[in-house]
This record gives C-alpha cells, sequence and structure tokens, in this order.
C-alpha cells in the first residue's frame, strides 16, 4: 500500500527534482498538513454534528478519533519518506516495523476506550440489548479489552515477521489444561452470563429455591448469587446450581404486587353471605391491601367440620407477606367474634363401655 502511495505521489514529488533528502522532508511536511486539515476541518464538522444529536457517546468516541488518525497521518509521512530515501536493510524493516508497533498501540488504546464507551452507554440506554446491563458491565468490558490485547499483541509481533504459529499452538493446549483444571469455575462463569443474559430475577427481588430457602436476591456476581433470607442469613448459591434449579421468582410478572391467602373455616349453619361480607369489609379497610387488583372471597369446599373461605387479597411487595397476614387474621378473628360467627375446632366424645372391676 505505500508503495502504490509513492507512485501516486511521484508526479508531485519529481517537482522537487531528484533530491531524495527534499522529497522527503516534502512528504513529512504533507502529512503534516494533511493531520492539521483532518484535525480542524473535518473533526471540527463531526464534533458539530455529533453534537445536535441526543447521546453522548458519538461526541467522546469523535474527540478521541482525531489523535490516532492524526498520528497515523504523520506516520504514514515518515514511512514514505523512509522509503524514498532507502537506507537500506536491516535499517529500512527496523523503521518500518518501529512505526507499525507504534500505530498498533495507538489504535489499540483507542479501541480499548471506545469500546467501554460504547458498552457503557448500552448498559445505561433501554435500547442496548438486555445481555448488557450494569450487572454484566464488567464482565464485557473485560472480555472486549482481552480479545482486543491478544489481537493486538498478534498484529504487533506479525509487524515485526516473528512466526505466531508455535505460540498459539502452545496457547491451546495451556487452554485446554486450564479448561480441565477449572472446569467448574468455568461452568459457574457460564452460568453467570447467561444468568445475567437471560435475567430470571434482578437485584432486589424476592425468589424461592427449590431447597425451601426464600429471600431477596442481594448479589449477583460471576460466580454466584447471594440472597437474604428472612432471618437476616445471607445464603452463597453457586450460579451453575442456581443455572440448573427451579426458581419461583415472587417479585417476577407485569408487577410486583403478590397476593396472599387467608384461609378460614365457619361452623355449619353460619350465614355464609354475613361472613362474605365481614371478609370483604376486613380487606377493603386493610391500608395494606391493594384495592388494584380487588380483593375476593371464595368459598371453597365443605369441609370435615367448617365451610372453608380464601380471602383473597394482593399487596404491594412479597417481603410484606407475614405481616399482612398477622394483620388480617388478628381482623378476622376479632370480627368473628364481635359478630358471633363460630370458628369450629376439633372435638372429641370419648364413650366408656364398662369400667374396670
Amino acid at each position: 500500500m505505500l508503495g502504490d502511495l509513492q507512485t501516486w505521489l511521484e508526479p508531485y514529488l519529481g517537482v522537487f527534482g531528484s533530491n531524495v533528502w527534499l522529497q522527503a522532508m516534502v512528504a513529512v511536511a504533507g502529512s503534516l498538513i494533511v493531520a492539521l486539515i483532518f484535525n480542524r476541518v473535518i473533526c471540527g464538522a463531526l464534533k458539530k454534528l455529533a453534537a445536535r444529536t441526543q447521546f453522548r457517546v458519538d461526541d467522546y468516541l469523535i474527540d478521541q478519533l482525531h489523535r490516532p488518525i492524526y498520528i497515523t497521518l504523520v506516520l504514514v509521512g515518515f514511512a514514505l519518506a523512509v522509503n524514498l530515501l532507502q537506507f537500506g536493510k536491516p535499517f529500512d524493516g527496523i523503521v518500518f516495523s518501529m512505526l507499525l508497533t507504534f500505530g498498533y498501540i495507538i489504535w489499540t488504546t483507542f479501541l480499548i476506550r471506545a469500546t467501554r464507551a460504547l458498552l457503557g452507554a448500552m448498559a445505561g440506554s433501554d435500547l442496548g440489548p438486555k445481555a448488557i446491563n450494569p450487572q454484566t458491565l464488567p464482565l464485557f468490558q473485560n472480555m472486549a479489552l482481552i480479545a482486543i490485547v491478544v489481537i493486538s499483541v498478534y498484529v504487533i509481533f506479525t509487524a515485526w515477521n516473528v512466526d505466531m504459529t508455535a505460540w498459539l499452538a502452545s496457547a491451546g493446549i495451556i487452554g485446554i489444561a486450564v479448561g480441565f483444571a477449572a472446569k467448574d469455575t468455568l461452568a459457574n462463569l457460564f452460568s453467570g452470563v447467561f444468568i445475567m443474559a437471560d435475567a430470571p430475577y434482578k437485584i432486589g427481588d424476592f425468589v424461592v429455591l427449590d431447597t425451601g430457602e426464600r429471600g431477596e436476591i442481594t448479589h449477583i456476581g460471576i460466580r454466584s448469587t447471594r440472597l437474604k433470607t428472612r432471618d437476616d442469613v445471607e445464603v452463597t448459591v453457586p450460579n451453575s446450581v442456581m443455572g440448573n434449579t427451579k426458581i419461583i421468582n415472587e417479585s417476577g410478572g407485569p408487577h410486583e404486587k403478590f397476593r396472599i391467602r387467608v384461609a378460614v373455616g365457619v361452623a355449619y349453619g353460619s350465614d355464609i353471605d354475613k361472613v362474605r361480607e365481614i371478609l370483604m369489609d376486613i380487606a377493603l379497610n386493610s391500608d395494606d391491601v391493594c384495592d388494584d387488583p380487588e380483593p375476593r372471597v371464595r368459598f371453597r369446599q365443605f369441609g370435615a367440620s367448617s365451610l372453608d373461605f380464601e380471602l383473597l387479597c394482593w399487596i404491594d411487595q412479597p417481603v410484606l407477606r407475614g405481616r399482612v397476614l398477622d394483620n388480617l387474621n388478628s381482623k378476622v378473628y376479632k370480627r368473628f367474634i364481635e359478630e358471633k360467627v363460630e370458628i369450629p375446632y376439633s372435638k372429641h366424645d370419648l364413650y366408656i363401655k364398662q369400667m374396670p372391676e
């Protein structure tokens, strides 16, 4: 590509005669002028266009982009000057490799910064992929950093004509060995990525595990998930377990509201319409019960010694379940006593056929 550029510039450089030193100086000066024009005119116009958008990441990218392009144009001028002077081997090859290495480092720095900015913008926007969120952002940033650095190192070694075949083979063998040695860690890592991408639960949700633990999710990490139970005990579960078990998310669904059930039995012969009225009145006059969806009463079944009713009502958050049930049960019991509604309980009669002699 450098040879094609020199061929294209030969008619212009020929104006300065056969003095290669003068041509080299003109090539360097020309590259500096082109770089300054790009920096002042083109970058200035791009900044004005980016300022009109509602996004801020494009302003940052344009601000960071002008430096590597400016330096690249200057390096092209120096490379063209060295090619015109023809110092001979190995000097030319060393200079070209140094210029390429410097250029690759500049562009690697830009790519790292640009990737971090783009991922950060995606994590903070609703328009970005769901897999990229504030919790998964460090993971994706580190993965992007590793990929960019590995590719840059490979390209830099190539610029110095170093054969990377043996290095790549060694890296593959080491990767296989590390994979077998850390298979559990890798399983947790990949499960953590899938959990963050699929988002079956989020921080603050109340979940119930297969083993019976119920608590609030406090942390979703790369290796494990932590939840705090109602006893203020923190439970740490590996992500590989969380990814392969059934989890009930009480905070999931279209909203965070949670339905509770107050089961109560009344004696046979009770006025069921009156029972319905009492239960509905208790629910409607409770500050902890949501008005929408509205509470309801269901006559469930004819029990062995009672008519079984259920008061169904919604609360704002699952964490309130215990307190609201305590409040409603207390009110139901007191109102039934006031209204003389009997709550039956198990009774046993003992018949003695004969007293012992």
